[in-house]
């Protein structure tokens, strides 16, 4: 079977466990909240690629505060659906020194990723460094020091897509979250 078959396969079989209206509201509560944390503070905002594409675009255009946005490229998935080694594509180029730094990304698994991420950007000395995820997966895994400071919802322990989350590349689009049927 083709991936592409596949993916629409697995998309026919899968549950939704966070509706849109959900994963809308979530998106206004993380807007919100960064609101409160960032009025006044000129961040520098800097979307995870490529699973944080979608979040990040949704919560900005929900902001009404001033930034500036670039990216950052680091992966361990690399279109499986289990984590490998950690793979940097891209650091940011925008100076981080003294700034007010903020990470969005789709979704805290076990926090492997993020934690690199974490200390490559706090090696070019932020004046805060803090991140938003638009999902965390609930399970005892978490890598010890892993967190984000902004999380908009919850999702089980399986295997998601949607909202940025993909499915060996496919569904990043879709506006709910759903998991491959088990």
């Amino acid at each position: 079977m083709s991936r592409l078959l596949e993916a629409q396969e697995v998309l026919r079989q899968a549950d939704c466990v966070c509706d849109a209206a959900a994963v809308s509201a979530a998106y206004d509560r993380l807007a919100a909240a960064l609101g409160a944390e960032y009025a006044g503070k000129n961040p520098l905002v800097l979307a995870v690629m490529i699973g944080g594409l979608v979040p990040a675009a949704e919560i900005l255009r929900r902001v009404d505060f001033p930034f500036e946005l670039d990216y950052l490229h680091a992966t361990r998935y690399r279109g499986a659906t289990s984590g490998g080694g950690l793979l940097w594509k891209r650091q940011p180029d925008a100076p981080l020194a003294g700034r007010h730094v903020l990470v969005i990304d789709d979704i805290l698994d076990e926090g492997h990723t993020l934690l690199a991420v974490r200390k490559a950007l706090l090696e070019f000395a932020p004046a805060s460094l803090k991140v938003a995820v638009l999902a965390e997966k609930k399970h005892a895994r978490l890598a010890p020091g892993a967190h984000a400071e902004f999380i908009g919802l919850s999702v089980p322990d399986r295997y998601v897509f949607g909202c940025g989350m993909d499915y060996k590349e496919y569904w990043r689009q879709l506006p709910a979250i759903y998991a491959v049927k088990e």
